[in-house]
């Protein structure tokens, strides 16, 4: 096990997952119904306990919901068979997805990988996109925001920084500010940027 396997595997282990509200994103389901997405063939990039994977294939997408952790994947697994939908739950490292992963994939929502992984190997992340993405695929990218950064929030981003990653392979289609539906405490839910982006 990979030590950034084992350090997502213990955080699920643990139940730190500060996270994971047992619910789908508002902001997802409000950016669906909002740009009128129509089901397609998708990926959940960090899917964590497959809440949002679950939310989207009782939509009519065709999803494949990814993960490094292990536990998380086998909870994923678990919420999966408690519903009546049918999602691919895939342990995987994202900045190294297996060939078999399926695709290309014509939506992906990411909720907090693409904040963690930029500190990582962000040219492997993007990478990833590039191999499994149709050309023309959507993808809303939930990410931490340095407007108001957090001692136990998700890690900063600007604006700035944001499109300079995301420019070279997808159009911005927009940024806007939303708070994350986690509480880390007192009520605090961090300032995040969400932002649709389109494959060139």
């Amino acid at each position: 096990m990979s030590s950034e396997q084992e350090h997502w595997d213990n955080r699920y282990v643990q139940g730190d997952t500060p996270w994971d509200t047992g619910r789908p994103s508002e902001e997802l389901v409000r950016v669906l119904n909002e740009e009128h997405i129509t089901p397609c063939l998708a990926i959940d990039l960090g899917c964590g306990t497959g809440t949002n994977a679950i939310y989207l294939a009782s939509h009519g997408f065709d999803v494949t919901a990814a993960d490094i952790s292990p536990t998380a994947i086998d909870r994923c697994r678990m919420r999966r068979a408690t519903t009546d939908v049918r999602i691919r739950c895939l342990q995987a490292d994202l900045l190294d997805l297996p060939d078999d992963t399926g695709g290309p994939f014509s939506f992906f929502f990411d909720r907090g990988c693409y904040h963690v992984v930029r500190r990582v190997n962000v040219a492997a992340y993007f990478r990833t996109l590039e191999r499994i993405l149709a050309p023309t695929a959507l993808g809303l990218v939930l990410t931490g925001n340095a407007n108001e950064p957090m001692q136990h929030g998700p890690p900063p981003v600007t604006e700035e920084e944001f499109r300079a990653d995301w420019e070279s392979l997808f159009d911005v289609l927009w940024m806007r500010e939303f708070r994350f539906d986690a509480d880390i405490g007192g009520g605090a839910r961090p300032l995040g940027w969400s932002c649709l982006v389109r494959r060139r």
